[in-house]
């Protein structure tokens, strides 16, 4: 059995190609008919998550409504989104839909507590916006676990970063400052770090920290494997995660 997938893409162009190319890879293909069916809405048209969510711009959250409409119109059979910000405005695509929406959220919480038994504290690279809508800090607090996030400079540090790497820069400073942030929250005491956000995967591996990195990316490359061969129950809800 197989299922077709259905992503809400292009928040930003680079992630979710890395997320398609890394699919390929999982899939394991002997020929081409047995790649997965994959619905891409590469949409970078949809407005800016971090302003919505600061206030300076609309709500994405109609836009990935309606590619959510479009891609199980389709035909897809569950969802995924390439963007853990825009999982702010998760409410909005499962309200527009019937089929499952797998959260990137609730899917790296889970597969970090698999890596990381007992991890008490856990640092998190994620955007400002992401980190003041507290997703992981709610999906890791029923679990005990506390979460590190950079300090202030920190935060601005990231952002610059970030967008120099949307602009296609992914070069050996823009991965040493990427490494630099991982290492601040490793020395602050984080058992494993979550990249949390699908651009960080990019410039930064698991050779570059001392402690396990978390890639929100390939959680969800696995997972869209699983979900689609069968091999896992699809959640009816994103907030239920098997194991």
């Amino acid at each position: 059995m197989t299922r077709t997938v259905g992503v809400l893409g292009g928040l930003g162009p680079d992630a979710t190609l890395d997320f398609f190319a890394k699919v390929l890879r999982a899939s394991r293909a002997e020929r081409e008919q047995d790649h997965l069916r994959l619905l891409i809405d590469n949409n970078p048209q949809v407005p800016d998550r971090n302003a919505a969510l600061t206030g300076r711009g609309a709500s994405p959250g109609p836009a990935l409504a309606g590619m959510a409409r479009g891609l199980e119109a389709a035909g897809a059979d569950f969802l995924v989104m390439v963007c853990n910000t825009a999982h702010a405005y998760q409410a909005d695509i499962e309200a527009a839909v019937r089929v499952p929406f797998v959260s990137l959220i609730d899917e790296t919480v889970h597969a970090t507590l698999r890596a990381v038994p007992g991890a008490r504290a856990v640092g998190l690279l994620a955007t400002t916006t992401c980190l003041d809508a507290g997703l992981y800090q709610r999906a890791f607090a029923p679990h005990g676990v506390r979460m590190i996030e950079p300090d202030a400079a920190g935060r601005a540090r990231f952002m610059e970063v970030l967008y120099r790497i949307k602009a296609g820069d992914t070069g050996a400073a823009v991965r040493a400052d990427m490494r630099a942030l991982g290492l601040a929250l490793a020395d602050a005491g984080a058992d494993a770090l979550v990249a949390g956000c699908t651009e960080v995967p990019l410039v930064l591996g698991a050779a570059d920290v001392p402690v396990p990195l978390i890639s929100s990316t390939d959680v969800l490359v696995e997972r869209t494997v699983q979900y689609a061969r069968g091999l896992a129950p699809l959640p009816t809800r994103s907030t239920e995660v098997p194991s």
